[in-house]
């Protein structure tokens, strides 16, 4: 049982050193940085509306919709890299499934762009 214990000793060294330099760090921040909020940096950025304002306030759909569009299309990435690296093993039918997929993909991208989602006004 001692020997099987003494095996996790490196992870817990590893996770007390990086939990401390972690604290180290948001600690130095504090320190050195310096706090002057001016009105350029509580203005409103990419989100739309103003910092700080009450949280119920409502806002435009449209960055919901930019945020779900962007989820969409980006895991088209996420399922291109599994499918780029088994193209050998899956073979012909693997290839012509993902241009089906990617086929789909496109469609939609289209018709996102011919309703108008994707201007901003």
């Amino acid at each position: 049982m001692n020997d099987l214990l003494s095996e996790y000793l490196p992870i817990l060294i590893f996770l007390a050193v990086a939990v401390g330099l972690a604290g180290a760090m948001v600690i130095a921040s504090f320190v050195v940085g310096t706090q002057r909020p001016d009105s350029e940096k509580l203005s409103a950025y990419e989100c739309g509306f103003e910092a700080f304002n009450d949280s119920r306030r409502q806002f435009d759909v449209r960055f919901y919709l930019v945020a779900i569009l962007f989820i969409i299309f980006d895991l088209e990435v996420a399922f291109l890299f599994p499918w780029a690296i088994s193209l050998g093993d899956i073979g012909l039918f693997g290839f012509w499934s993902m241009v089906v997929f990617l086929g789909v993909l496109t469609i939609g991208f289209v018709y996102e762009w011919k309703k108008g989602a994707l201007e901003w006004e």
